[in-house]
């Protein structure tokens, strides 16, 4: 059973760094795609960045790219968003996303706020 959660979320200046993790505990192999979307209030989640099990397809939205690098541990069941240069539009609730075989997963969520 896929259990994502989250860590690393927290408040940040702009032009500063964050890490977030998200560990899968439940399966005892690693999901094929993982990686992250972000909501803001009265706003659809919107994609973040995903990553395949080996790393080498990776997907970004545009405003996210240069300055977010994801990454995953397969050893550790473990994905991770490299957030430099935030800027406060980056604010919102960070949620982990795991698809597998066409089931899709979520973690709680984690929040981080850019303050300006």
């Amino acid at each position: 059973q896929v259990q994502l959660v989250e860590s690393g979320g927290g408040v940040v200046q702009a032009g500063g760094s964050l890490r977030l993790s998200c560990v899968d505990s439940g399966s005892r192999s690693s999901i094929n795609i993982m990686g992250w979307y972000r909501q803001t209030p009265g706003n659809q989640r919107e994609l973040v960045a995903t990553s395949d099990r080996s790393g080498e397809k990776t997907d970004y939205a545009d405003s996210v790219k240069g300055r977010f690098t994801i990454s995953r541990d397969i050893a550790k069941n473990t994905v991770y968003l490299q957030m430099n240069s935030l800027k406060p539009v980056d604010t919102a609730v960070y949620y982990c996303y795991g698809r597998n075989w066409g089931n899709e997963y979520w973690g709680q969520g984690t929040q981080v706020t850019v303050s300006s």
